[in-house]
């Protein structure tokens, strides 16, 4: 799925400006799809042309006008289109999992910040993103969550506890291994 069809997916909530297109992201699909504001404008730019999104200039004082995001009928049908066409997939990107590969490279506290480094990235979202997507869900007169919103934030919250909770049980055997290794060798070099 891309950021168009994300971006579509979104309003089909409410009308939003590009700026909380973006705040949505981040938050309630920070844990499996990022994307920032170099790829958001320029698929409401295509999905304008396309005739996907209506997009309204509304004034504001001392500030460019705010451009409000609208799906159309035919920006419904197309997201229903995909939704009904997408195979099920999982890519995963990760420059930590990539790090964490070559970790027999790094030196044992590079790989110790990183890995310390990952796990406060994991707090953060679980604190700062899935909690305040169910707290701004739960609060008085928010809209519920749908189910499949509801479901999103559990396997994000599953995937990134579990993540979290590996990262710190392994941290210690593993820059204890590296750190033999690098004995043994030091040691048949001599």
């Amino acid at each position: 799925m891309d950021v168009r069809t994300l971006c579509l997916g979104v309003l089909t909530e409410r009308a939003m400006s590009g700026y909380e297109i973006k705040k949505h992201f981040e938050q309630a699909f920070r844990h499996f799809f990022m994307a920032g504001f170099g790829s958001i404008y320029p698929a409401l730019a295509d999905l304008a042309r396309d005739g996907l999104v209506t997009v309204e200039s509304v004034e504001q004082d001392k500030r460019p006008d705010k451009k409000i995001y609208r799906i159309t009928a035919k920006g419904e049908a197309e997201l229903h289109r995909v939704l009904m066409t997408t195979r099920p997939q999982h890519r995963l990107r990760s420059e930590f999992l990539a790090l964490m590969y070559f970790a027999h490279l790094l030196p044992p506290a590079r790989l110790a910040e990183v890995m310390d480094e990952m796990a406060a990235q994991w707090e953060r979202c679980l604190a700062e993103d899935i909690e305040a997507c169910e707290r701004a869900a739960e609060a008085p007169g928010a809209e519920p969550l749908t189910p499949g919103q509801r479901f999103g934030l559990g396997y994000g919250r599953i995937m990134i506890s579990t993540a979290l909770a590996y990262v710190r049980r392994q941290k210690g055997p593993l820059l204890r291994e590296l750190e033999q290794q690098r004995a043994a060798t030091a040691q048949a070099a001599e």
